[in-house]
């Protein structure tokens, strides 16, 4: 008897305990309303990972496949590309560029939220360094932010945030 009453009060215990996701952040809407921020899925990192090779590798058809048909980019110069196609036309002029754009992930932190409308977004907020020829000839690094929006598994949008790499003046 003893022990069925301790099993009924664990198995109360075990069930009775809520498992609330961590919030690790708070959104706020046009309005003032917040959200939460919770952990994301990981799995998003691999696809960013991979993201970047195909891009250091200039795999134009690699980043297609990853790519939402719905992709949206905001670039750090205010621009907007819509579609898979017009980022893929960008893509290719610009590794065709003396430029020579090259990436180094740095950090990433998968996490996920409601929109105003209530509808969870995933997104993965990543630390990527650019390594890039500027016009004059003069290698250049910034350091980016990339909030990356998912849908189904694929990239949907990208906001793009920059500054310059810090240099040391001593």
């Amino acid at each position: 008897m003893k022990k069925n009453l301790i099993i009924t009060i664990l198995t109360l215990f075990i069930f009775s305990c809520e498992n609330t996701p961590a919030v690790i952040g708070t959104t706020l809407g046009p309005e003032g309303k917040s959200s939460d921020i919770i952990v994301g899925n990981t799995d998003h990192v691999q696809i960013w990972i991979d993201y970047i090779d195909a891009h250091n590798e200039r795999n134009l058809d690699k980043i297609a496949e990853i790519n939402s048909e719905e992709w949206v980019g905001y670039p750090p110069n205010g621009n907007v590309i819509k579609g898979n196609e017009a980022h893929i036309e960008f893509l290719d002029e610009w590794f065709k560029s003396p430029a020579n754009p090259r990436w180094t992930v740095k950090w990433m932190i998968a996490n996920k939220g409601e929109d105003d409308e209530g509808v969870m977004q995933e997104f993965l907020t990543t630390g990527n360094d650019i390594t890039f020829v500027d016009e004059e000839g003069n290698e250049v690094v910034e350091n980016h932010i990339h909030d990356i929006m998912f849908k189904d598994g694929k990239i949907k949008t990208i906001y793009v945030y920059s500054k310059p790499a810090p240099s040391i003046v001593e």
